[in-house]
């Protein structure tokens, strides 16, 4: 089941605040818990499970953190998406009951078709778009800010 959990929105604003702040070199877990405010338990765990998945890469040593995997424009907020509920899922392993035979057939199967229609939405949302809209919306970039074009 499609569910929005604090784990998931902090999936997606790290994976965006990695795109809008990154800079010349990785951004930090530390740069990201202060600029969003996400605990680093949670935070962590997420971004571990981002690299393995390919969508970040984790760069080791003092200076290290965290890297997009590849464009942002080629990474959806359905990608984390399916991320974060592959290791929910993995943690809400409890046994459920199957339910009644209306909530089997009428409301389970309307439930997965609005499940399927929010997932076609979120893989059509790039982190680009994401970047956009909050340029757009004047929040300032810390990595931008720190590159300098000089020759």
């Amino acid at each position: 089941m499609l569910r929005l959990s604090k784990k998931m929105l902090f999936a997606i604003e790290a994976v965006l605040d990695i795109a809008y702040h990154a800079g010349s070199g990785p951004v930090q877990s530390r740069e990201i818990t202060r600029r969003q405010g996400i605990p680093r338990r949670y935070l962590e765990q997420a971004l571990q499970q981002l690299v393995r998945q390919d969508i970040l890469i984790g760069v080791r040593g003092p200076r290290g953190g965290y890297r997009l995997a590849r464009e942002r424009r080629r990474i959806t907020v359905g990608d984390i998406v399916r991320v974060i509920r592959q290791m929910e899922s993995g943690e809400d392993s409890a046994n459920e009951p199957d339910g009644s035979e209306l909530g089997l057939k009428v409301v389970q199967p309307l439930w997965q078709e609005m499940q399927d229609e929010i997932m076609v939405k979120l893989n059509k949302v790039s982190i680009d778009d994401l970047c956009t809209r909050s340029l757009e919306a004047g929040i300032e970039s810390e990595g931008r800010s720190n590159l300098d074009f000089s020759i």
